[in-house]
């Protein structure tokens, strides 16, 4: 049943995520981005999800970043990145490997274009699948990938995203022998940002040492969060729904936890009936503590529920670690200076 509950909420979120792709209402929005350090974080949560089912990852970057700093969306570019690696992981059987070679194809114009290569020898797929690969809610089925649970929109999404920042995906599979996928994107070329600018921006929305509550049912975007958020320094207590969200805090000491990073749709409890719950509570940090929306869905409308639940904020999903710090940041010293 709680799988059931959770590949429901997963399909539910790749649907509105697909949906904002198709009708124009997801805006690419870009930023000046340092791609090694996008990669170095994804690669982190690529390696925990391989470990945990015996499968090697060799990534060769040939060409050692030419151009390291350009402008582009970085939430884009791990949901495309976790996605490819998260389905080659999920159809290569123990004691597999997974080869990554980057390169940079072209520089041209203040324009410069990388290509991956990423191949696994995972169980592949028939020829006739990948006519329909990059189709929402395509799914092998005659053979050993119907057996692996997926909602069916992960590489549409890619695809579309893919388009989106002017890039081309293809693949190449042979079932029972593995599979290639090659991605080339275009970027602006970005210059590096001073750097005391960007120590101090660092230190000023630094979270080091903050006690975060983490509330989130979905494994994968938990873990990421959790990799993310202690990167930084933060100290991590993570439940799995609304109302061991409300148990724990309620079971520990006035000031144990500095805020509270909620994702609202979860089974048992959400997140909108656990923030009222929590408010509700009569002990003097249950109206202050900062709550914090995680959703997929960031259209205005929810952002207000958000709100008159009594959260404090609201970030959209894929998680940008830059913006959760910043917002972390701002509700905790909002929070001391009430103090």
């Amino acid at each position: 049943m709680e799988k059931a509950a959770n590949h429901l909420l997963s399909l539910i979120n790749d649907v509105l995520q697909m949906s904002k792709l198709e009708d124009g209402r997801e805006e690419l929005s870009s930023e000046l981005v340092c791609l090694p350090d996008v990669f170095y974080d994804m690669k982190a949560i690529i390696d925990g999800s391989a470990l945990d089912k015996g499968i090697s990852v060799d990534f060769s970057e040939d060409s050692i970043w030419v151009h390291p700093y350009v402008i582009t969306n970085p939430l884009y570019l791990r949901q495309i990145f976790l996605n490819i690696y998260g389905n080659s992981i999920k159809f290569t059987n123990f004691g597999g490997k997974i080869s990554t070679k980057q390169e940079c194809i072209e520089e041209k114009d203040n324009v410069i274009t990388y290509r991956w290569i990423i191949s696994d020898t995972g169980i592949g797929m028939s020829k006739e699948f990948l006519k329909h690969i990059f189709e929402p809610f395509a799914q092998e089925r005659a053979d050993a990938r119907s057996n692996y649970h997926g909602t069916g929109l992960g590489m549409a999404i890619v695809k579309k995203m893919i388009d989106k920042m002017g890039g081309t995906i293809s693949v190449t599979s042979e079932v029972g022998k593995g599979s290639t996928f090659v991605v080339e994107l275009p970027f602006e070329m970005g210059a590096a940002p001073e750097k005391s600018k960007k120590e101090e921006a660092d230190k000023e929305n630094s979270i080091h040492g903050l006690n975060l509550m983490l509330v989130e049912d979905n494994e994968l975007n938990a873990e990421v969060a959790e990799i993310l958020l202690e990167d930084e320094g933060a100290i991590i207590t993570m439940v799995n729904d609304g109302q061991q969200a409300v148990e724990l805090f309620n079971n520990n000491p006035v000031g144990t936890f500095d805020a509270i990073l909620m994702d609202i749709m979860m089974p048992v409890m959400d997140g909108l009936t656990a923030t009222k719950a929590i408010r509700a509570l009569n002990r003097p940090d249950a109206g202050i503590i900062p709550i914090i929306a995680m959703t997929a869905n960031d259209f205005a409308e929810d952002v207000q529920r958000c709100l008159d639940a009594g959260m404090n904020a609201h970030l959209a999903k894929p998680l940008d670690i830059e913006k959760v710090k910043k917002t972390i940041c701002e509700h905790t010293i909002e929070l001391y200076n009430k103090e």
